[in-house]
């Protein structure tokens, strides 16, 4: 290479997310803990391909979808718009094999290519749970649904957010009431559900825009605000006599739902019908969630998702409905690490750094091999550097226990232990060494 030619710039592209090591590591135990809950539910873990075939990603949608797909050289293939698309083409391609309810949970990357922003990626991790059923799928699935999310939410340390609730029925009957149907309906759907971005006045103006009269409008968001508890909202809608027999099931099964809800243990306080709740996606056909941290309205919706009635009707004669969730955990991180509500703090997964003096490497290698037979990480500093060197690397990395071994402990068959934030060390064996770091290790856990 020539040595005078200039340098290229290192920088990431937009849309990007790249998070330094601290970062890294309080971003993996949010993710560990999102998958850890979904797992106690029974959820299976799967993984699809990233790169998927052009005809598979645009046969359910298309639009705004399409453009917004990353596409690739080759014209037939580009890279996953979501996880839910690629989920429809497995069930429909593996169906035979498939254990009905298929409950899985998938976490991975994503990509879309619309106009980077702030808090919004084109590289992003979503993570998905869905219920998948074979010609039919209980509406106690939907109930369950916000159980996962509260244990979420309450895992990652939230008590104040609310799991804000809608049935797509209610709102497809009440503008077919209205004379609003077909694709002006699917249009106007997505318009309002976008009110909480752009507010009532930047909706009524789109919808004018969509040839809605200021009549109608006027009454959508008479509809729209009804309010109350969540019985209340329930006997207001029974009381308005609308006619139309989707908006009536859609009162019906969203009465279920709350009623059933609660058998899970999910607090009343955590739970909110809310009429508003649209989700612009096509797909959706009944319930749908969208969740809110009370204490963080600038975060926006953490968690949405619903109910579809037949996720593979683009691939296949079967009808597979069902009802799943996704938590987009790139945004939320850093949304919540932007506004100082989560901070990282250690810059390394290693519990213990093992140090060795006097030429004791060998003696440091099987030490952290025994810390690492009973689950402690452990790293060998194995560079050769003075102790106060070495000390301040510990710290920098905030590793919480670093092991001394010289030729005294060699002798006595024991190592020094320190603990890095107290300052203090410590003679002790290795199994007392273990049993500190456990003990430290389930308090953290706890906290």
């Amino acid at each position: 290479m020539d040595q005078t030619s200039q340098k290229i710039n290192p920088t990431v592209l937009d849309g990007f997310l790249e998070l330094s090591p601290a970062e890294q590591v309080l971003f993996n135990k949010m993710l560990k803990t999102i998958q850890e809950t979904y797992e106690l539910f029974g959820f299976i873990p799967q993984e699809t391909a990233l790169i998927e075939k052009l005809e598979v990603l645009l046969a359910k949608s298309g639009g705004e979808t399409a453009k917004q797909i990353f596409y690739l050289q080759k014209p037939d293939q580009a890279l996953r718009f979501d996880l839910t698309v690629s989920l429809a083409r497995y069930v429909a391609q593996n169906y035979r094999s498939l254990q009905f309810p298929y409950r899985r949970y998938q976490i991975g990357k994503v990509y879309r290519g619309e106009r980077p922003q702030k808090g919004r990626y084109r590289e992003f991790y979503q993570c998905d749970i869905d219920v998948i059923g074979d010609g039919r799928l209980g509406l106690i699935n939907d109930a369950e649904i916000p159980s996962v999310i509260y244990a979420v939410f309450k895992k990652l340390g939230f008590e104040a957010f609310t799991i804000r609730i809608n049935n797509r029925k209610i709102l497809t009957g009440f503008f077919d009431s209205l004379g609003i149907s077909g694709d002006l309906q699917k249009e106007v759907l997505r318009v309002v559900d976008k009110l909480e971005k752009i507010g009532s006045d930047a909706v009524a103006e789109e919808l004018a825009g969509l040839g809605i009269a200021a009549d109608t409008i006027s009454k959508i968001f008479a509809f729209l605000d009804v309010s109350g508890r969540n019985k209340e909202i329930i006997d207001q809608l029974k009381k308005l006599g609308v006619g139309d027999e989707a908006f009536n099931t859609g009162v019906e099964e969203l009465e279920q739902v709350l009623e059933a809800i609660s058998r899970f243990g999910v607090p009343e306080k955590n739970i909110a019908l809310d009429l508003k709740i649209a989700r612009g996606l096509d797909y959706y056909t009944g319930t749908v969630y969208e969740t809110f941290l009370d204490e963080y309205p600038g975060v926006g919706s953490v968690c949405s998702g619903g109910r579809y009635d037949n996720l593979a009707e683009c691939y296949c004669d079967k009808n597979f409905p069902g009802v799943g969730i996704s938590i987009g955990l790139t945004r939320l991180f850093s949304k919540l690490l932007e506004m100082k509500v989560i901070k990282p703090e250690e810059s390394t997964p290693a519990q213990i750094l093992v140090i060795p003096l006097d030429g004791q490497l060998d003696r440091a290698i099987e030490v952290a091999a025994a810390f690492r037979e009973k689950g402690i990480s452990a790293q060998v500093y194995l560079e050769e550097a003075k102790p106060g060197k070495v000390f301040k690397y510990a710290d920098r990395l905030k590793v919480p226990y670093a092991a001394v071994i010289g030729g005294k402990e060699v002798a006595s068959g024991k190592i020094a232990l320190k603990d890095m934030a107290r300052k203090e060390q410590t003679e002790a064996s290795i199994n007392d060494a273990i049993g500190v770091i456990k003990h430290h290790h389930s308090l953290g856990d706890d906290g």
